[in-house]
């Protein structure tokens, strides 16, 4: 079998996603082709796993003439591929325009779509036939659309184009696979993202603590690129308090969610410490609000040692607009630290009873989730267990490939 994905630009999830499928198919004997911007060589090395690599400029906005020469560089170099996986709405709709006669007209102007592995007259198609009557790509959606403007006009014709022209379409939460059926998906499918196993922690609770100066207030992580869609606004608003300084009421002198590792050397009664790990085009802003009004927030910037951060963490809060399935969720679970998030695209799923969920953008609400999950020991006890069970749950690298495998062949993965 011979794989071929298209990726746009991209610096996180997606490109690691598709790094694992490559060295999974290349062990199982599979031929890969991957076509992307030279950015995403760069940074995730396709070739050195196992992969054939051509550069394909793919970018994150639309451009008329490079997406034409995009779309017949793809269509020339997929000619001979089993399967083409698109990754991301902007890759998928290119792959579907590169895909040559994916309508074949018959009589007066009736149309008919030729079947997987079959050529018009219905006979078989020899491998390098892929040509007119291949099926549609595989299209693996990672994140919802949520710009708004001419940005989000376009962005729905893509979608609109993705449904009507892909193959089957993967989708990372169940609101994504609703909006792909409403818009004539033909096969909607849930994907299947491992959670790497996050490496033990280098350094104690104590020592992270120490470095961050955090004293004996309780730290809440989050882990986000600063950007919009990351409600991180948000996050400062429930910062702002108020907090009560001293111990709240009905907490006895040792009364502490201890059960949480980060928790140990916290004191529930103190106003917390925000810590964000991660960086992006918002981080001067929000340093200039954290600065001006002297909130109790530390931008990290990006760390390499996020999992000595989950483990020193009371929780992880994600304020997020929208997520697909975060990896820094389950990793989280991986390390028994519950989460305070947004009940948004896969969250809910993921999460399960391993945390508190709150609509989006509501400061209130966020903020007596974080009090509730201080001041009762009790809580934080029993969703950090949860969190632990979850996290043994989690699919691995081995679940995923068998499960694009069993889509390229058309059939339905065994528990889906």
């Amino acid at each position: 079998m011979r794989v071929a994905f298209v990726l746009g630009t991209t610096s996180g999830g997606t490109g690691r996603y598709v790094h694992m499928l490559v060295e999974g198919l290349v062990r199982r004997g599979r031929q890969v082709l991957v076509l992307g911007p030279r950015s995403v060589e760069e940074r995730f090395s396709y070739a050195r796993a196992g992969a054939r690599f051509v550069e394909v400029a793919i970018a994150d906005r639309p451009h008329p003439v490079n997406d034409l020469r995009a779309v017949l560089a793809v269509r020339r170099l997929t000619r001979d591929a089993d399967v083409v996986h698109a990754h991301g709405l902007r890759a998928g709709a290119l792959s579907v325009l590169a895909r040559p006669g994916a309508l074949v007209k018959r009589g007066a102007g009736s149309a008919a779509v030729a079947g997987p592995g079959r050529s018009r007259t219905g006979a078989p198609r020899e491998a390098g036939e892929r040509g007119r009557s291949a099926p549609g790509p595989v299209v693996t959606l990672h994140n919802a659309l949520t710009a708004g403007g001419f940005v989000g006009v376009v962005y729905g014709v893509l979608e609109r184009l993705v449904a009507r022209g892909a193959g089957r379409v993967l989708v990372v939460s169940p609101d994504l696979g609703a909006r792909m059926t409403r818009l004539g998906a033909r096969d909607v499918r849930a994907a299947v993202v491992p959670a790497p196993v996050p490496r033990p922690a280098k350094r104690t609770p104590q020592e992270v603590r120490d470095e961050l100066d955090a004293g004996e207030r309780p730290i809440l992580l989050t882990v986000a690129r600063l950007a919009q869609q990351k409600g991180l606004e948000t996050l400062l608003d429930v910062a702002a308090g108020p907090w009560e300084e001293g111990r709240e009421s009905g907490l006895g002198e040792n009364s502490r969610p201890d059960v949480v590792s980060g928790a140990e050397a916290a004191d529930p009664g103190r106003a917390p410490l925000f810590v964000v790990a991660g960086d992006g085009p918002l981080r001067a802003r929000l340093q200039r609000r954290i600065d001006d009004e002297r909130l109790p927030v530390k931008l990290l910037g990006h760390r390499e040692d996020v999992p000595d951060l989950l483990h020193t963490a009371v929780a992880l809060v994600m304020p997020s607009r929208w997520e697909g399935q975060p990896l820094t969720l389950r990793e989280a679970l991986m390390t028994g630290t519950p989460a305070i998030a947004s009940e948004v695209g896969g969250i809910p799923e993921i999460l399960g009873e391993a945390g508190i969920l709150v609509a989006y953008g509501d400061v209130d609400g966020l903020r007596a989730a974080v009090r509730k999950l201080l001041a009762a020991p009790g809580t934080a006890r029993v969703l950090a267990a949860e969190a632990e069970r979850r996290g043994r749950e989690m699919p691995g690298d081995d679940d995923a490939v068998r499960h694009v495998l069993a889509v390229y062949g058309g059939e339905a993965p065994t528990g889906d």
